[in-house]
């Protein structure tokens, strides 16, 4: 059971479209909107390199870590660049410089064959997660319950419930039918500023062994990156769950920043 690729597809679900609510033409309005530009958004998030912090929690210790996310032969490499919230020592920078320059002569000296296959990968997971986001929309009921201000910007309010009746079509999506939620859609650019979502009931996977238990929550906020371009700028995640017999729980929390076109300090996908 992959639970970061669940909690993708999740809360790419609960952001995806707005269904029913006390306004139908208002909703009809948001969902025509913010899905037009959820798919810009999408479309151009390989053009830019970031800055990523990752901490992680398990079993009560705690590590994090900080990379340059960068787009080099077209698909990401993360340089890293600080652990535990301090820089890396010259002589730790270097060597990651040297990792770096090394990837990138690599990639350069790839067969066709070799090329295709790594960005294939990379393309593929992008575009299952867009796909599910779209194809998913019949998993829940919306309902407009009001405004709030999100990083001083105006949001309408969504409330998620599961849709009677609704079938996942895979594993990946069985969660789906014990989680509900809230959405922040910004009212002047109808961009996702925030999402949070939560499993109320538990849900079986596979032959039952793996179960995702109540608590289990995730959390996606985004901001403006320039014009009407936004991004993610926060993703946290804690999972708690039962394999076999085992209980298990764990938390991630990335921030991301500093994001920059891909342009002189990244290498072209095409050639």
């Amino acid at each position: 059971m992959n639970l970061r690729g669940m909690a993708v597809v999740a809360i790419a679900i609960v952001f995806s479209s707005l269904g029913s609510g006390a306004n139908p033409n208002q909703a009809e309005d948001i969902v025509r909107r913010s899905v037009a530009n959820t798919n810009a958004d999408w479309a151009a998030a390989p053009q830019y390199d970031f800055t990523e912090r990752d901490t992680i929690t398990r079993n009560g210790k705690q590590t994090t870590k900080t990379y340059r996310v960068l787009m080099i032969e077209g698909s990401t490499y993360n340089k890293l660049i600080a652990v535990d919230g301090r820089p890396l020592s010259a002589a730790q920078a270097q060597g990651e410089n040297q990792k770096l320059q090394q990837e990138i002569k690599r990639r350069r000296s790839e067969s066709p064959s070799e090329r295709q296959k790594r960005v294939a990968e990379y393309q593929k997971e992008r575009r299952q997660d867009h796909a599910l986001m779209s194809e998913m929309v019949k998993a829940f009921d919306y309902t407009l319950i009001g405004e709030e201000s999100v990083n001083g910007r105006r949001c309408f309010v969504l409330q998620a419930k599961p849709k009677p009746g609704y079938t996942p079509p895979n594993r990946d999506t069985q969660v789906l039918r014990g989680m509900r939620g809230q959405m922040w859609v910004d009212a002047e650019q109808y961009q996702w500023a925030r999402v949070h979502a939560e499993v109320f009931q538990p849900v079986r996977f596979g032959l039952f062994f793996a179960q995702v238990k109540p608590g289990t929550e995730f959390t996606l906020e985004q901001k403006p990156v320039e014009g009407k371009l936004w991004l993610p700028s926060h993703f946290a995640m804690n999972v708690k769950a039962r394999i076999f017999l085992s209980s298990r729980t764990s938390a991630d929390d990335e921030v991301y920043s500093d994001y920059r076109h891909a342009t002189a300090h990244t290498v072209s996908a095409s050639r």
